[in-house]
C-alpha cells in the first residue's frame, strides 16, 4: 500500500512556541487560497486512484483551524480506496466535524504545548475524541522546562496511554543529562532513537517504494528530509515514480523519517498506528 505524506503552502499557525519558526505567523488571503485550491487538487487526485493509499498531512503550520483541511480529510476518510487519514495537529481546531468521519478512518497526531494552553483543557479535548471513537496520539517537546508537564500529562492519560517525545532540536551536546535520558526513555521508549540521531546514509528505507512525499504543487520526493525531486504526482506515472532506494542522508532525526527504514521495527511496534504514531495495544 502506498503512503502520501502531504505538505502543502500552509505556514500559519495559531501558537506562539518560542523554539518554532512558524509560531503565530499569518498567511495571506491569498496564500490561504492557494493552499485551500492544493489541497482540492490533492483530494480529486486520490478520488480517481484505483490503488490502496493511506495519507498523513505534515503541515508545516497548524492545519485543523482551516476549514479546508477538516473538508479535505472527511472526503479523503470517505473515499474505499484509502484506509487511513491522519493529521499532525496541535489540537486547538474544532472537533465536532470528526462524528462525521467514517469509524477508524481517521486519527490525529497531537502534540501538547504546556506553555500555549492548559493541561485541563488539553486533556478535556483529547477526552471528546475518546467519546467520538478517534484514534490519537499525544506528545510533547522534550524541553527541560516541559518535564513537570510531561509527567502530568502522562499522569492524566487513560491507563495504558503513552506519550511520545520529540527531543529537543536546539539541543546541544549535554543538554539531557543520564538522569534526564533514563526518566525520558522511561516515559518513551523510542525517545532514544530521535535523541541519539542515527546514522542513516545506506539504511533501507521504505521511502520512495511504499511511502511518497508530496508538495502543494505535486512534486515527489521519496522524503520530507531528502529534497532530490523523484516526479510529479501529477504528471508521473507512479510505476516510474516507485522504486526502492537507500537512505541518502547521514543522519535521520524524525519519526516521520526513520520510522520507515527496514532496519528498525517501528512498523512491526505500531503497525496500523505508524501514521499518527500510536503504538499498537496502547492506543488512546
Amino acid at each position: 500500500m502506498l503512503t502520501l505524506l502531504y505538505r502543502g503552502s500552509l505556514k500559519s499557525c495559531n501558537y506562539t512556541c518560542s523554539y518554532c519558526p512558524f509560531a503565530k505567523s499569518r498567511d495571506t488571503r491569498a496564500a490561504l487560497a492557494r493552499d485551500a485550491a492544493e489541497v482540492a487538487r490533492f483530494v480529486e487526485w486520490v478520488a480517481g486512484q484505483a490503488r490502496p493509499l493511506r495519507v498523513l498531512f505534515t503541515p508545516w503550520g497548524e492545519a485543523i483551524v482551516r476549514r479546508h483541511y477538516r473538508e479535505a480529510m472527511l472526503a479523503l476518510a470517505a473515499l474505499p480506496q484509502v484506509s487511513q487519514v491522519a493529521l499532525q495537529t496541535n489540537l486547538s481546531g474544532p472537533l465536532a466535524w470528526l462524528a462525521d468521519a467514517p469509524a477508524g478512518k481517521l486519527s490525529l497526531w497531537c502534540t501538547y504545548h504546556p506553555e500555549q494552553i492548559t493541561l485541563a483543557r488539553f486533556v478535556e479535548r483529547t477526552r471528546r475524541l475518546d467519546m467520538m471513537g478517534i484514534q490519537y496520539s499525544v506528545g510533547v517537546v522534550a524541553r527541560r522546562e516541559h518535564y513537570e508537564a510531561i509527567h502530568a500529562l502522562r499522569a492524566a492519560l487513560p491507563a495504558g496511554g503513552t506519550v511520545w517525545l520529540n527531543a529537543y532540536d536546539r539541543r546541544g551536546p549535554g543538554y539531557y543529562t543520564a538522569d534526564d535520558l533514563a526518566w525520558l526513555e522511561a516515559m518513551d521508549r523510542w525517545f532514544r532513537l530521535q535523541h541519539m540521531s542515527l546514522p542513516s546514509r545506506g539504511a533501507a528505507c521504505r521511502a520512495g517504494s511504499e511511502v511518497l512525499s508530496v508538495d502543494g504543487e505535486g512534486e515527489l520526493r521519496r522524503c520530507h528530509f531528502i529534497p532530490q525531486r523523484i516526479g510529479n504526482l501529477y504528471t508521473d506515472p507512479l510505476d516510474r515514480v516507485l522504486q526502492e532506494r537507500r537512505c541518502s542522508r547521514l543522519r535521520c532525526e524524525c519519526f516521520i523519517g526513520y520510522a520507515q527504514r527496514r532496519d528498525l521495527p517501528l512498523h512491526e511496534q505500531f503497525g496500523d498506528g505508524l501514521l499518527a504514531r500510536i503504538p499498537i495495544a496502547t492506543a488512546c
